[in-house]
């Protein structure tokens, strides 16, 4: 790799913005010498640009625009149309659950006037919808293959992601869509027709799941296809999504290959296609190649609630389905463990916590608060522990406003805590009722989706097999990545294992009536690990 010329020892002395801007700076000048060589001829290498090809500053770059009708892009050079099947559909949330909806997918060559068709049955999907176009290109100079690559491959890769944001949807309803493109047209039957459903008005019961830590592994379709038989509303991916980027430390020297990403979105469709996906960015995430802050690539990507501009949107948001309010945040702001981002939102993220909370907390209609990122306000795995940053600036204010839980990932295990509040803890058994209100917090880890698996220096704890001990000596990650020693007794459920975390919530009848959201960890092939009812 190119980048190399950089050592990790190196890198770890600078932010993820300085890592961006050494390594723009180097690849501009390996652009002017690749030009002075090879003349005109050397723009092809160049990124893709909307409407045709023009040099760059960088070897790996986002093109990006939003269109207002169907999208026109210069005549493709590769193959025609009708040989370039979409694939990888993954939908997500707008804002409002109950009338926007955002669909993406990918083709594996750049193709003319993608679109959607949206319609109430499958056999009336109305007129196209122009979809937009965001083409990331990464040199293959700066990369590490995780497979092997023919000697004729180009020097580039490039990826399609397509992405069309639906508004103005009924709420409760279910709709059905086919994406297409020139050439490709879903009205002929050549491609999958997909669903999704918009949130319902009032306060019925509903389900929604959660984990971390996915990548591409058998494992990791065992879980997506948990998920599938949960039959959720949507689901919360706790961060580390792909494991494109292997390193973890948000390092321009970590190794990378884009590739995966074209892997996981295939893993992930049968599931993905119809049930809404909502990302945290996790430390696997930076991907110091294409942006200052290492999003570049997320934001080609995915859709993040909240985005209604070309300008990049914060990767937190929330969101409110029925009675719960779902907070997302960005750990890589707090993190002392991993700090290559950290304070990168100059103080932004929290203060918009403290306001978010408090307003979310305001509404009558809004039983429970669920926030969710990657790295862990409190566990016991003896991989990555706790993290510092997240208990000195998130969990006052989860204190402070009532969260009911959290949802965690980072350490690749199963664990809940009892209720905390101020670091204090009652015990919560398997099968007990926990009443936040006057209890406290309850903070689960739910890392286990399907890369490999960590440990913990205390014995598993889990349904059929409860081994309770008195305390567990652990660590928290405090600045200066230093790991200062702990001894608990909130550690409840341990589960070394591959997992998934289901949320059944059963609303009162009218707000600030009696409400329960049930809490079950699952294993990989569908049993039941851990059970706790949190009640208001």
């Amino acid at each position: 790799m190119n980048s190399s010329r950089m050592t990790p020892e190196q890198a770890k002395r600078l932010t993820l913005a300085e890592q961006h801007e050494w390594y723009r700076r180097l690849t501009s000048r390996r652009t002017l010498l690749r030009r002075g060589v090879a003349g005109a001829g050397a723009l092809a290498a160049g990124p893709v640009l909307l409407g045709g090809t023009a040099p760059a500053a960088s070897a790996a770059t986002v093109a990006r625009s939003r269109p207002a009708s169907p999208m026109l892009l210069a005549k493709p050079s590769g193959p025609a149309g009708s040989a370039v099947p979409p694939f990888g559909r993954h939908i997500a949330y707008g804002s409002d659950p109950s009338s926007q909806i955002s669909v993406a997918w990918q083709v594996p060559a750049q193709v003319s006037n993608p679109f959607i068709r949206v319609g109430t049955t499958p056999w009336d999907l109305g007129e196209r919808i122009g979809a937009e176009v965001r083409a990331l290109t990464t040199q293959v100079s700066d990369t590490k293959p995780v497979d092997s690559v023919p000697p004729s491959a180009p020097a580039a890769i490039e990826q399609f992601y397509l992405h069309a944001r639906i508004t103005g949807l009924r709420a409760g309803h279910t709709y059905f869509y086919r994406v297409g493109h020139e050439g490709w047209d879903p009205s002929g039957g050549s491609a999958a027709i997909g669903s999704f459903s918009t949130a319902p008005g009032g306060r019925p019961p509903f389900t929604f799941t959660a984990f971390g830590d996915q990548g591409v592994s058998d494992d990791a379709v065992g879980t997506s296809a948990l998920i599938r038989a949960q039959n959720p509303a949507f689901h919360l991916h706790a961060g580390d999504i792909s494991y494109a980027e292997s390193g973890g430390e948000g390092l321009v020297t970590d190794s990378y290959d884009p590739r995966i990403w074209d892997s996981f979105f295939t893993e992930i469709e049968p599931a993905a296609a119809s049930i809404p996906w909502q990302v945290a960015v996790g430390n696997h995430e930076m991907e110091a190649w294409y942006s200052p802050h290492g999003y570049g690539g997320q934001y080609a990507r995915f859709d993040f609630p909240g985005e209604t501009s070309s300008a990049a949107p914060p990767t937190y948001y929330s969101f409110v389905y029925g009675n719960v309010g779902i907070v997302s945040l960005d750990a890589n702001d707090v993190s002392f463990e991993i700090p290559a981002n950290n304070g990168y939102t100059g103080g932004t993220q929290v203060a918009w916590l403290a306001k978010t909370l408090a307003s979310l907390r305001q509404q009558p209609g809004i039983d429970f608060i669920v926030a969710y990122f990657h790295h862990c306000a409190y566990c016991t795995c003896a991989v990555h522990g706790s993290e510092g940053g997240a208990r000195q600036f998130f969990v006052p204010l989860f204190d402070s406003y009532g969260v009911d839980l959290v949802i965690n990932g980072h350490n690749h295990i199963y664990e809940r805590t009892d209720p905390l509040r101020g670091g204090i803890s009652r015990p919560a058994p398997i099968g007990s009722t926990v009443r936040p209100a006057t209890e406290g917090t309850t903070y689960i880890a739910a890392g286990g989706a399907g890369v490999s698996r960590y440990d913990f220096d205390a014995p598993d704890s889990y349904q059929g097999h409860v081994r309770n001990v008195p305390s567990v000596t652990t660590f928290v990650n405090e600045i200066g990545g230093t790991r200062v020693s702990e001894t608990v007794t909130w550690s409840r459920t341990r589960f070394t294992g591959y997992c998934l975390l289901v949320m059944d919530s059963k609303p009162g009848w009218r707000p600030g009536a009696p409400s329960t959201l049930t809490l079950r960890g699952l294993a990989e092939d569908g049993s039941e690990l851990d059970r706790v009812i949190l009640a208001r």
